[in-house]
């Protein structure tokens, strides 16, 4: 049965600009684009128009003199915002509108209107802190599409799962003490931003709440595949999430030029199917994902037409194929997955 899958993408988020050699270019989602306008592709998707986030919206999770800072930059060349992250004359605007795209995104599967959906959108969010700038992120996408989960449609319990090369240090941040929030990252350990560590696990009655596996260089498609089936498919289903919302980065693919991770275009599909088997079971499919990194752009294309199809359900990864693709993990992270194991056990009496 083949799935109706919503896609947000605009023309407009490729004026946000951050200078000529940057690698979160423009031309990451031209080429993605591209390849959704093919005849071949352009059929099976059904459009959700974006819109601009209102500045309440933003405020659910950044504070405002960090808001009107960004604000502060309509108009302006080139303002340095921290190290890596640039504000362009619209990037305030473009910023906003990736938030409302994942918001509208968010509206559609929660709605019915689509099964699914992945917002293609840039700038990226997950860095993004309530206060600050960081790693090519502005405006906090994916949790500020969370608190709008929450408050628009009443949900009380939502999965992040963040499978960027980087950890998602602001997503983890915001709500590190908050239960209704589940937060999940695989993630290239030690790297930037050099969070994500075994040891943060959540606070106060969070505790548990949030699920680092800090990966070493090197990690295959099937350790991505048994982190997600050992530690996260079980605490899910333990958590029975009513929405599932994924920081889609590709940057753990085997050419990025910021990673050293091997993930091929399958690794993505099939890490998608067990997300999509895990939102069959606990909340009637809804998965939303929304783009994050990923800068080699052909293995960018690649592997989101992949997870899009699985998102489709044109290709469906059997638990035979996991299972062979499982197998193929690699030695030297098995420990790490044992030691997340471990370190959940206390909280979730599902090993």
């Amino acid at each position: 049965m083949s799935r109706r899958t919503g896609i947000v993408k605009d023309s407009r988020y490729l004026k946000h600009a951050s200078g000529a050699s940057h690698p979160e270019s423009p031309e990451r989602l031209a080429a993605v684009y591209e390849m959704l306008d093919n005849p071949h592709m352009s059929w099976k998707y059904e459009d959700i128009e974006p819109r601009e986030a209102i500045y309440d919206e933003i405020a659910y999770v950044h504070m405002s003199p960090y808001i009107d800072h960004i604000a502060g930059t309509a108009g302006k060349d080139y303002v340095f915002l921290d190290s890596d992250t640039i504000a362009g004359p619209d990037t305030y605007e473009i910023a906003k509108l990736a938030v409302g795209g994942l918001c509208n995104a968010i509206d559609a599967v929660m709605t019915g209107e689509v099964d699914n959906a992945f917002a293609l959108v840039r700038p990226p969010g997950h860095h993004a802190d309530a206060e600050n700038s960081a790693g090519f992120c502005v405006f906090n996408n994916v949790a500020i599409g969370a608190m709008h989960a929450m408050k628009k449609h009443g949900l009380k319990k939502i999965l992040i799962v963040d499978w960027d090369l980087h950890h998602g240090n602001g997503t983890q941040n915001i709500f590190y003490s908050d239960r209704r929030v589940l937060y999940f990252s695989t993630h290239q350990y030690p790297h930037y931003p050099g969070t994500g560590s075994l040891h943060e696990i959540g606070s106060g009655q969070a505790l548990g709440y949030t699920v680092n596996v800090p990966l070493r260089p090197g990690a295959v498609n099937g350790t991505f595949i048994a982190a997600f089936r050992r530690v996260l498919e079980p605490i899910a289903q333990a958590f029975e999430p009513e929405l599932i919302l994924v920081s889609a980065g590709f940057d753990t693919y085997y050419q990025d030029p910021l990673g050293s991770m091997r993930v091929t275009p399958e690794g993505f599909a099939a890490m998608a199917r067990v997300l999509l088997n895990t939102a069959d079971k606990c909340c009637a499919g809804r998965v939303v994902a929304v783009l994050e990194g990923g800068y080699h752009i052909m293995g960018l294309v690649r592997s989101v037409k992949a997870t899009l199809e699985e998102m489709f359900d044109e290709t469906h990864w059997t638990d035979k194929k996991l299972d062979a693709m499982e197998q193929a993990a690699d030695d030297e992270n098995k420990p790490v997955i044992k030691s997340v194991i471990a370190g959940m056990r206390p909280y979730w009496n599902v090993f």
